[in-house]
């Protein structure tokens, strides 16, 4: 069934929610820049939220050094900070109402006994909860489709059917997936600017949207900047901490998003001309972005 998504009559609410289990790199410099342009060129907020919902990777240290490099290229959230592990007990009441429905069941299955289906959860198991257990949603037949406005129409046919994500883990910690559905449905996001990667999880934070009677925001898309071998520019995969307040680092990071700068005299300056310029049509249906020789100094 087609997903109806967030009118853009309504007020433009948007964000960024970097997971604090390292410092910012480009990568993640080049996604915040999209979501802030695209909030400002609309007139709209722009909210920064700490996704440390995973306790055995986050660390607070990280979370005040990203805040601090966000800040010194003059990005600022429009309201007070939200951070995810000040609020499990919201996620907690949110998966016990999928539980009153029947929604999720709990698993006892390790990682070994699921690595014979590539390590995806096909279908309810036979666990208990006198066990460790984690609560996986139940598979669906739903099928979403929504257009992409850097993407494209973006089809999710069997995304629901062979898949049941955990939304609680065994070692208490809640997901990405439950958290961030509810947190931007809570701090009432209207509109996600987020990398490529995270279309593969669309379906099932729109299918979450559907059962808590929500609704989503527009979603889209912006290229992944990779790296020789194709893999995204990420902290797993050796990218660098970026320079704080450094215009030549801003400058290159725009160029990954069409906009080219001649001769901006500070980072205040080139945000402004940055938000006149921003375009995502003009990344329309590209997913990937190799990084330029002159920038493999953002990565090891």
């Amino acid at each position: 069934m087609p997903n109806d998504l967030r009118s853009l009559s309504i007020k433009y609410r948007g964000r960024f929610a970097p997971s604090p289990t390292g410092l910012l790199h480009f990568g993640s410099l080049v996604s915040a820049l999209a979501s802030y342009l695209d909030a400002k060129k609309h007139q709209g907020d722009w909210l920064i939220r700490i996704e440390d919902v995973d306790g055995t990777r986050c660390k607070e240290s990280f979370a005040t050094q990203i805040l601090n490099t966000l800040h010194s290229y003059n990005l600022f959230s429009d309201e007070d900070l939200r951070t995810q592990s000040n609020h499990t007990q919201i996620y907690e009441q949110q998966l016990s109402n999928l539980k009153s429905k029947q929604l999720v069941f709990p698993c006892n299955c390790t990682r070994q006994s699921l690595a014979q289906n590539n390590g995806l959860h096909p279908s309810t198991c036979k666990s208990t909860t006198n066990q460790p257990h984690s609560w996986r949603l139940k598979a669906s037949n739903a099928i979403y489709e929504y257009d992409d406005s850097i993407q494209g129409t973006l089809s999710f046919v069997d995304d629901l059917k062979n898949n049941t994500p955990i939304l609680k883990r065994k070692d208490g910690y809640f997901s990405y997936q439950l958290a961030v559905v509810v947190d931007d449905h809570l701090q009432e996001i209207t509109h996600l600017v987020r990398g490529a990667d995270l279309i593969e999880t669309t379906a099932q934070q729109l299918y979450l949207y559907d059962l808590f009677e929500w609704t989503p925001p527009n979603i889209c898309h912006i290229p992944l900047i990779t790296n020789k071998t194709g893999e995204k520019i990420s902290k797993q995969n050796h990218a660098k901490p970026i320079k704080d307040s450094d215009l030549p680092t801003l400058l290159r990071a725009l160029h990954y998003l069409e906009i080219n700068l001649s001769s901006p005299q500070s980072i205040e300056e080139a945000l402004k001309l940055a938000i006149d310029a921003w375009e995502p049509n003009k990344l329309r249906n590209i997913k990937y972005l190799p990084l330029e020789e002159q920038d493999q100094h953002f990565i090891s």
